[in-house]
């Protein structure tokens, strides 16, 4: 379903800012009947356009005070060694997205954490002990004035 109009593209930044609006909500947002809006949204959902619905988590009250986005270098730049590495990261609980990125290294991950202690626990207990890592860098999140991931 590559030939979005515009009507679907309104439906999908409204769903994109609130997952959980009522159709009826929805609807009257767009300016489709009640009964066409939920057409269209199954029909985005059918089609993959609209993966998924998820809660917008907040750091304070689960317990992450700690948030760094961390780019890893691979010092083997092999399919295995990549594969290798992807295997350990996507069961690490701390990384919270992991991109396969173009430039001087290889990823681009972001980590959330209780704290520093906890970061650092991961960076070495689990970034160092990689075989296949060769370069580590991290910046701290000191604050997101814009942050649209949902």
């Amino acid at each position: 379903m590559s030939d979005l109009d515009y009507i679907d593209d309104r439906i999908l930044r409204v769903l994109a800012t609130d997952g959980r609006i009522s159709n009826l909500a929805l609807a009257e947002r767009v300016g489709l009947s009640a009964s066409a809006c939920l057409r269209r949204v199954a029909a985005l959902e059918k089609a993959g356009v609209i993966r998924g619905y998820r809660a917008v988590l907040s750091p304070e009250k689960t317990g992450i005070g700690f948030v760094a986005y961390v780019t890893v270098g691979l010092g083997v730049h092999t399919k295995e060694a990549q594969l290798a590495f992807e295997r350990v990261i996507t069961r690490a609980p701390e990384v919270r997205e992991c991109h396969n990125i173009t430039g001087n290294v290889e990823y681009l991950l972001r980590i959330e954490v209780t704290d520093l202690a906890a970061y650092k626990e991961f960076h070495t207990e689990v970034l160092g002990t990689l075989p296949q890592v060769s370069a580590i860098t991290s910046y701290v999140v000191m604050g997101s004035p814009k942050d649209e991931r949902a």
